[in-house]
């Protein structure tokens, strides 16, 4: 495994502290003791899940594609486009909301989509890479 993706991977082992901690946070936020309007709970809700899936994904992606020998840089290309997409769809969804009483997403809400290309770009590699090794194995 690339060195540059090891040290991804324990710093976003890191980030499920997070993660978990925004789940406190949500919990909060739907009791009632932190003031959101419908908008900012649908939007931390979706953030929240968000990240929670994208960083497993991106996680299983990298040993994946490690554990069928594929190459060392595509596998990380393909695993940190992943990751970076754990980062920038959530981001979109909490930056997007923020303020006393938003009626709409802000500019930020760019940031989901530009996780969501990150995303696709990230398993469109990793796939073809598994595919390559899963082929070249068969040869």
């Amino acid at each position: 495994m690339h060195p540059v993706l090891v040290i991804a991977l324990g710093a976003t082992l890191l980030t499920v502290a997070g993660i978990a901690f925004g789940g406190t946070f949500l919990l909060r936020v739907t009791g009632g003791r932190v003031p959101a309007n419908e908008l900012q709970k649908a939007f931390f809700r979706a953030g929240h899940a968000h990240a929670g899936v994208l960083v497993t994904l991106g996680l299983l992606v990298a040993v994946l594609t490690d554990a069928v020998g594929a190459s060392p840089g595509w596998a990380a290309a393909g695993a940190l486009a992943v990751l970076g997409s754990a980062i920038l769809i959530p981001a979109g969804f909490f930056l997007s909301v923020l303020g006393p009483d938003p009626r709409r997403p802000g500019a930020m809400i760019a940031s989901v989509w530009l996780g969501a290309a990150a995303l696709v770009a990230g398993v469109t590699i990793s796939g073809v890479v598994v595919l390559g090794a899963g082929i070249g194995a068969l040869a």
